[in-house]
């Protein structure tokens, strides 16, 4: 069989149950296409050196103790907002607090608000993507309609308006609201590229030859179409880190005693911000790892699309 996409003869094997090994075809090109991919973004210092970022914050997540021997609620009053100085780097916050040990701290909350966001976005899109792009009909319109009614709704603008009704704001409950508007972008980028998939030749001889849809979506869709989506979800990394930080400086995100960039950005006063600049500086690691998941992912973007090849 001929493959258009790789200009090639294929062979479609049949397994003892009657249903086409087809997938055995799509399974070495996709594993084709990864491989070029990774040799290429090896060679690329704008994959290289953000993905060395990205894994330096998270072992400061992971392991804040290797970088301070200071405690994050370890404060003196007396210091409050002091400008930075030996041993006190960066100086202190308006609690009299090390501004560089309550970073290093709250490094943790950022990154996993971020995760947690992602990965669940990323289920979502692939799960109902996969769904709606194939089966369509009625299936294909609700969810369509659904993501359309959400993706209407500016980020901020909708994460603000839930946070702003729910009394205890924990890691979750921002991560909740930020979830609720962030999936609709990468699930019509699954369905699209699914409706795409579908018209295969693979696929098709899969479908004629009686494999099932539960088969066919898992087996050959899912894995050809999931390439554009993980390169959306590394830039929504970033993204995800701003809007905390951003929703959280306009004091609807974290609250305190919770640690997060966005935290520790919004306890000073805004009136007092130029007198005592130093309390900026946890804008410096949002700004690195927005920067660093958004250039990956362009990076994963550009290795992982055949028509750039």
């Amino acid at each position: 069989m001929s493959d258009p996409r790789a200009g090639r003869e294929v062979e479609v094997e049949v397994d003892v149950d009657g249903t086409p090994e087809a997938g055995q075809e799509a399974t070495a090109e996709g594993a084709g296409l990864w491989s070029e991919a990774w040799r290429d973004l090896r060679r690329n210092p704008l994959f290289v050196l953000p993905v060395l970022v990205i894994a330096l914050f998270t072992v400061v997540a992971f392991f804040p103790q290797w970088f301070t021997d200071l405690g994050p609620r370890s404060c003196d009053l007396a210091r409050s907002a002091d400008p930075p100085q030996a041993g006190h780097w960066l100086g202190f916050d308006r609690q009299g607090c090390d501004l560089y040990a309550r970073t290093v701290f709250s490094t943790r909350a950022s990154l996993l608000i971020a995760l947690i966001v992602t990965v669940s976005a990323f289920v979502i899109a692939v799960i109902l993507g996969s769904v709606a792009g194939y089966v369509g009909r009625w299936v294909d319109t609700l969810a369509a309609r659904l993501a359309d009614i959400v993706f209407g709704i500016p980020l901020i603008v909708g994460a603000l308006v839930v946070l702003n009704v729910v009394a205890d704001r924990g890691l979750l409950q921002v991560s909740g609201a930020l979830l609720l508007f962030t999936w609709p972008p990468m699930f019509r980028l699954m369905r699209s590229t699914v409706l795409s998939v579908r018209e295969t030749e693979y696929v098709q001889a899969a479908r004629a030859l009686g494999a099932s849809n539960l088969r066919i979506i898992v087996r050959h869709v899912v894995p050809n179409a999931l390439a554009p989506v993980i390169a959306y979800a590394t830039v929504l990394m970033g993204v995800i880190i701003s809007a905390e930080a951003t929703i959280t400086f306009l004091g609807a995100g974290l609250q305190l005693p919770a640690l997060s960039w966005g935290v520790l950005l919004s306890t000073p006063p805004r009136t007092e911000l130029l007198n005592t600049p130093h309390l900026l500086f946890p804008a410096v690691p949002v700004a690195l790892t927005v920067l660093s998941f958004v250039l990956a992912g362009d990076a994963l973007r550009d290795a992982l699309d055949p028509k750039l090849r």
